[in-house]
């Protein structure tokens, strides 16, 4: 045990819950309410089912269904023991949810969680933030510069205490999120269907894939259109367009370049958003554990952005959640609301 948490459960068994609500699942955390160095200490809980968003926004009430279950074992467990040395009286001080989409599309989370999230884990401070937020807190913690989330959808974001937060894409499915995992495998889904019709800049070696994973590509509009879920769909499919690329088919590989491309666009323009000469850059999410992707990311954010200077991730956007609800009290990073918010709870 580090110092700073043994002195954290000494004085009197506080905790804080993050949770990380994705495009592909939600997940969750419980630990000491020190600031954490990684997730090594920490509870975690992982939820399959990924958040419900509509036109409208968030679902808030179908996300406290996810979340009300998980969450009330957590707090029960801290009441039971918590402390490390078994004995009792310990609280959840703070719970932090950072959301895929909360700064675009999270007016209902921010007008309904607090209540239910308060009575569920006994918190007074409640933290709401965009993923982007989460996972920046995650990967380089309170000091300046870039962290660029990829997983379903992509944003990057930029941070300076002098200019606060600059954030590039992140625009949704639709609109944007150029690059990401869902990006990538619509892109791969649309060279099968080239393939298929005999157009070009088709790919038979996607075509075979497509047909693998999902059966008759004449069957994919109406099993993609209607779902909710889509996008976590689209981006089950970005790993297939990695290993295809991996094995030589030039089309795969376009794909792929190109989303290395969009990654360095979107960094390098929070980078000057935020007025970073030099700025750290951390990629984190689930995209770049595709070698291809985070080789073409990285191939050309050297290009584009020379003077930056690549740091490896402290942690995942988790671990940024949990650090957001450890610093609620006094945040050392400048609130910026829908992006960043605190709200405090004594009803």
């Amino acid at each position: 045990m580090d110092r700073t948490s043994a002195q954290a459960e000494a004085a009197g068994g506080s905790w804080v819950i993050g949770i990380d609500v994705g495009g592909s699942g939600i997940r969750l955390a419980l630990a000491p309410d020190a600031w954490p160095a990684d997730l090594s200490r920490a509870r975690t809980v992982e939820l399959a089912s990924p958040a419900r968003i509509s036109g409208a926004g968030h679902d808030a009430d179908a996300l406290l269904g996810q979340l009300l279950p998980a969450l009330g074992p957590l707090a029960a467990s801290v009441r039971a023991d918590g402390r490390a040395d078994g004995r009792t009286g310990g609280c959840v001080s703070a719970v932090a949810i950072g959301a895929t989409g909360m700064a675009l599309l999270g007016r209902d989370l921010a007008a309904k969680l607090p209540a239910p999230l308060a009575r569920a884990t006994g918190a007074g401070r409640l933290v709401l933030a965009g993923d982007a937020i989460s996972a920046y807190a995650g990967a380089l913690g309170a000091r300046p510069g870039v962290a660029v989330a990829a997983g379903t959808g992509l944003v990057a974001i930029g941070f300076h205490p002098d200019t606060g937060w600059r954030r590039a894409d992140g625009w949704g499915q639709l609109l944007g999120d150029c690059g990401g995992g869902a990006w990538i495998g619509r892109a791969g889904l649309e060279a099968a269907l080239r393939a298929y019709d005999g157009r070009a800049g088709g790919s038979p070696a996607l075509l075979e894939s497509a047909e693998r994973r999902y059966g008759p590509v004449t069957g994919l509009p109406a099993a993609l259109q209607p779902r909710p879920d889509r996008a976590a769909l689209l981006a089950a499919f970005a790993p297939e367009v990695a290993m295809a690329a991996e094995a030589g088919c030039a089309v795969a590989g376009g794909i792929v370049r190109r989303a290395g491309e969009e990654i360095a666009v979107s960094a390098a323009a929070a980078a000057g958003a935020a007025a970073l000469t030099e700025p750290q850059i951390a990629l984190t999410g689930g995209l770049f554990n595709l070698p291809s992707v985070r080789g073409a990311a990285v191939a050309t954010l050297a290009a584009v952005l020379p003077a930056a200077r690549p740091r490896r991730p402290d942690g995942p956007p988790l671990l940024g959640a949990l650090r957001l609800a450890a610093t609620a009290a006094a945040p050392p990073w400048p609130l910026d609301p829908p992006l960043l918010d605190v709200r405090t709870w004594t009803g």
